[in-house]
């Protein structure tokens, strides 16, 4: 088949098999994939059922597909710029004109047409139509996207005192995409895995080193994941995502996991690995 599904469907659990939502690696895959089928293009139609007010005129030519953390923009010459946000259900496919979709039209949440291609986005919870595009358009409450090169972690680390109070645990400060854009829970547990931090450590408790390396962290391993279709994260796979009773692939000690935050997200980690961190 022609058609390319984006991304992966993002329960926590399929099958019995834990599978991961979209992360800022997904996005920019997506974006990536999307654009040599859409830029340049003039649309033929546009649909969006659940967006109030107008919608992209046929004609308008696409500028762009760009991704922003966890955010996916489709940028015209109208001054238009559509955003969408996968969330946990999300996803965006891309058919040939007349192919069969692999979703029902019901699960459609914008269309976009072009000669040749129909780019469907599914599921996504959040989709909007912005009036201004281009590259400074971005959600006003994001950190600096990860997955770029050259970014400022003084910033990033600026932000992550700015936006956690005593009691704020290191494993939901690396979700909070005020802070940095684009890490996942995968990232999440496999960051704190790899620089040996402790996830339910208040941020406060955090050495300064570490919690620098566990951003660096991050944005190398987002960036190494950038066109790959299997994430990787530690030798060939990952090293604590989803392997709660399994052994640690780095000493052997039974990986736990438990729920963490006000959204309740799963952590898993190495008790052996990541004991808790103190101020140096």
């Amino acid at each position: 088949s022609l058609d390319h599904q984006l991304a992966a469907r993002h329960g926590s659990l399929v099958s019995g098999r834990v599978v991961p939502m979209p992360e800022g690696d997904t996005l920019h895959r997506t974006a990536a994939r999307l654009r040599p089928a859409l830029v340049d293009q003039d649309v033929v139609a546009f649909e969006a059922p659940r967006l109030a007010g107008e919608g992209v005129p046929t004609g308008a030519t696409v500028l762009d597909v760009r991704a922003v953390g966890k955010h996916l923009f489709v940028d015209f010459d109208t001054g238009q710029s559509l955003e969408t946000h996968l969330g946990m259900p999300g996803s965006w496919h891309l058919a040939r004109r007349g192919e069969r979709w692999r979703r029902p039209r019901r699960d459609m949440r914008a269309l976009v047409v072009v000669a040749e291609w129909e780019a469907i986005c599914f599921l996504a919870p959040v989709v909007r139509l912005r009036r201004s595009s281009g590259p400074t358009v971005r959600p006003e409450h994001l950190g600096p996207d990860l997955c770029l090169a050259d970014i400022d972690i003084e910033l990033v680390l600026a932000r992550l005192a700015r936006f956690s109070d005593t009691e704020t645990e290191i494993g939901s400060a690396l979700l909070d995409q005020r802070i940095a854009a684009g890490i996942g829970n995968v990232y999440k547990c496999e960051v704190l895995a790899e620089v040996g931090v402790d996830p339910f450590a208040p941020v406060v408790s955090v050495p300064a080193q570490d919690r620098r390396r566990l951003y660096e962290t991050a944005a190398r391993l987002l960036r190494a994941n950038l066109s790959t279709d299997r994430r990787v994260t530690f030798e060939g796979g990952v090293a604590v995502y989803g392997r709660a009773g399994r052994p640690c692939r780095r000493c052997g000690t039974t990986v736990e996991v438990s729920r963490q935050g006000e959204q309740n997200r799963s952590t898993w980690w190495c008790p052996q690995c990541q004991p808790i961190s103190t101020v140096s």
